[in-house]
């Protein structure tokens, strides 16, 4: 049963994949109707439809449209190339000379025996959209595999696609142009005239491809080299790709410049019309006396926009956070919707500073890559940092970056806030500039310490003006009130301006040094700096469930199922009432097969008419061989939210559990009707109607 489900899951994927794919190519590629009352003339109906088909964004085809006059389009036109110019200080625009280049190599070598012109075709679009391959293998002179074509590309990673992967062309039946081949849709099957057992099912078609030619074969199931896959369940990852590829021109352009050039063509330069804010940023792990680490980090704009509107200045800032794996994968995403609003006496006291913002997260151990978008809404400006993290997840001795601040303070508050650390604030600089009058402050952690050197061991704490060590000190661990992290002031009243290094050392008991970190700051020669105006964003405390609820999410996406049941359990037993935890839980005692609970845990939900937790419940009843009860909840699941193939193979199962093949087969073929790609269903209706 567990395989039927797991093939029944990887179809829903695929057919989503596929429907997904294909609503993109219909939108993206058909030609533009003309909204305005003016018709297109030919110049432009060529450029939209034919030269920039594959690269305008939904976004700036519909501002185009609504523009009326042909002065109006050169000039956006022109906006459209410029937004798309590696290097504005050139004479040339790269992209631009490069893209007419594809289409003419598009139109010279694929149209020849096609219908269609060569842009149009399947091997013109993509050529277009991402390029020549690096290498190209044929297969045309093969007495049973129809002519195909297998185009290899390397380090696609710049283009937020996989950094190696293979593009794959055949013709259908053996005649015609050459079309995209997909793994899931198209399948072996489409790649082979005859196969030395007469029949042509993915599995024959597969063998038969393997016998003439293995490299083709392995392609055939999955574009991803070193994908693991089967032949009786192609590759979804292939479509994803395929879906990806489609928009990976309009993934590259910030095209909120459309829409500005629509509002303020008549009122101020195309150049003014979108803007990148340059920005200071700081990351910085901290651990957490509950044992929770928490990201701190802040972001500082060089400018920051506002909006006024009856004596009230305001935004909003929108923020997207992800942090994904060393493969890519995202273990943890949010968004943030900041708004922003004071009055006039606030906004004069603040209209010179730069603008900080400081936020915190919970992380689970591990190598991470962030990335962290900002958008000012007001504006429409943005900025984006990317920085690398990294949680040791053993208990070895280790020592954490070395954080410099500008000014702390104390903070009795039990919440949760950027940079505080119990019961300290700190305000550091993304620079690490100082003043002679500011008062400097160190901190950093020590894990994995062994108790002989929380006894004897000690710091030295050297700053250094070059080579020369200009000022230093050392202190013991056990002169420490707290062992959970370290402090130390340095007041810079006698620092000439100049760069230092700053330098922590832990001795053991016979002085040797055992680790150290660095860390290099400045003194300015003025007597003031302008320090920004924060904006920090106040969390509960750490003991707050909903940490736990997050880091045994992050878990859940890591794959560390036990792990992440510890958490996502403690998450629910503090608030039992939250939708959110209880479905937390109940996912990943699915995964560890643990049934009867979730019954328990999501019963109250359905109670209170939330169905939200009718499908789990009715497949952990399934999964506990109560298929009575589970064809109830299956039948209740499909009233409130309609057919659903995925639920309608379920429910035939479980009617096929219970002795009930004609309800069975109404079931599957129902489900056959809405998705028809299910091989293993097929076989069982097949079974019944023999």
């Amino acid at each position: 049963m567990n395989g039927i489900m797991k093939r029944i899951d990887l179809s829903m994927k695929m057919l989503f994949v596929t429907i997904l794919l294909i609503i993109s190519m219909i939108s993206a590629y058909a030609l533009p109707k003309e909204i305005g009352k003016r018709p297109l003339i030919a110049k432009y109906k060529k450029w939209l439809g034919e030269e920039v088909i594959y690269i305008i964004t939904s976004k700036e085809k519909e501002v185009f449209l609504k523009l009326k006059t042909d002065r109006e389009k050169d000039v956006f036109i022109e906006a459209f190339w410029k937004q798309r110019d590696p290097n504005p200080l050139t004479e040339s625009n790269e992209f631009k000379d490069e893209h007419y280049r594809r289409i003419e190599y598009a139109n010279l070598h694929f149209g020849r025996m096609s219908p269609l012109p060569g842009w149009k075709t399947d091997r013109g679009r993509i050529y277009i959209t991402i390029g020549p391959p690096v290498s190209t293998q044929m297969y045309e002179n093969l007495s049973s595999i129809y002519p195909t074509i297998v185009w290899n590309y390397h380090g696609m990673s710049k283009h937020r696609l996989p950094d190696v992967f293979n593009i794959v062309f055949f013709k259908k039946r053996g005649t015609g142009d050459y079309r995209l081949y997909s793994p899931s849709m198209d399948g072996p099957q489409s790649l082979v005239a005859y196969t030395s057992s007469g029949q042509i099912d993915s599995d024959s078609a597969f063998k038969e491809i393997q016998s003439m030619a293995p490299a083709l074969a392995s392609v055939s199931l999955s574009l991803l080299p070193g994908e693991l896959v089967y032949s009786e369940m192609p590759s979804i990852a292939s479509d994803i790709l395929l879906f990806e590829i489609n928009s990976t021109p309009q993934k590259t352009v910030k095209d909120e410049y459309a829409k500005k050039f629509l509002l303020y063509k008549d009122i101020v330069e195309l150049e003014y019309s979108v803007n990148y804010i340059e920005n200071d940023s700081l990351v910085h792990v901290f651990k957490d006396k509950s044992g929770i680490y928490f990201v701190h980090y802040l972001v500082e704009l060089s400018k920051f926009s506002v909006n006024l509107y009856e004596d009230k200045y305001f935004t909003r800032l929108l923020l997207n956070g992800n942090i994904s794996d060393h493969k890519g994968n995202t273990i943890f995403q949010y968004e943030r919707s900041i708004p922003v609003e004071f009055d006039q006496e606030k906004f004069n006291n603040i209209k010179t500073k730069k603008y900080s913002f400081h936020d915190v997260f919970p992380l689970v151990e591990g190598s991470y890559k962030f990335n962290l978008l900002v958008k000012n809404e007001a504006s429409k400006e943005f900025t984006f940092i990317e920085k690398d993290i990294t949680i040791s997840q053993d208990s070895s001795l280790s020592m954490s970056d070395l954080i410099l601040a500008y000014s702390e303070e104390k903070d009795l508050s039990k919440k949760k806030k950027a940079f505080k650390v119990q019961d300290f604030q700190l305000y550091p600089s993304p620079r690490n500039n100082f003043v002679p009058k500011d008062d400097l402050v160190l901190l950093f952690q020590i894990f994995g310490l062994s108790e002989e050197t929380k006894e004897k061991g000690s710091f030295e704490i050297a700053i250094y003006k070059g080579e020369e060590k200009f000022r230093s000190r050392q202190k013991a661990l056990r002169e420490y009130d707290s062992l959970d992290f370290f402090m130390e002031k340095f007041s810079l009243v006698d620092f000439p301006p100049a760069y230092y290094k700053m330098r922590v050392a832990l001795l053991d008991q016979d002085k040797n040094e055992v680790l150290f970190k660095e860390n290099w700051f400045s003194i300015s020669p003025v007597i003031t700096l302008p320090r920004p105006w924060i904006n920090s964003i106040v969390h509960n405390s750490s003991d707050d469930p909903g940490y736990f609820y997050v880091l045994g999410s992050q878990l859940f996406k890591k794959k560390e199922y036990k792990r992440a049941r510890i958490l996502l359990e403690r998450a629910y037993r503090r608030y039992p009432a939250s939708l959110q935890f209880a479905l937390g839980f109940s996912n990943v005692l699915f995964i560890l097969k643990e049934y009867k609970p979730i019954v328990e845990i999501l019963a109250p939900f359905l109670i209170k008419k939330n169905f939200e937790v009718l499908e789990l419940i009715a497949r952990s009843h399934h999964s506990l061989g109560k298929f009575n009860k589970a064809v109830s909840l299956y039948k209740e699941y499909i009233s409130h939210y309609g057919a659903n193939y995925f639920v309608l193979a379920l429910l035939g199962d479980c009617y096929y559990q219970i002795g009930n093949k004609k309800e069975a087969l109404k079931a599957w073929e129902k489900s056959l009707e809405l998705n028809p790609n299910q091989a293993e269903i097929k076989k069982l209706v097949n079974s019944i109607k023999q």
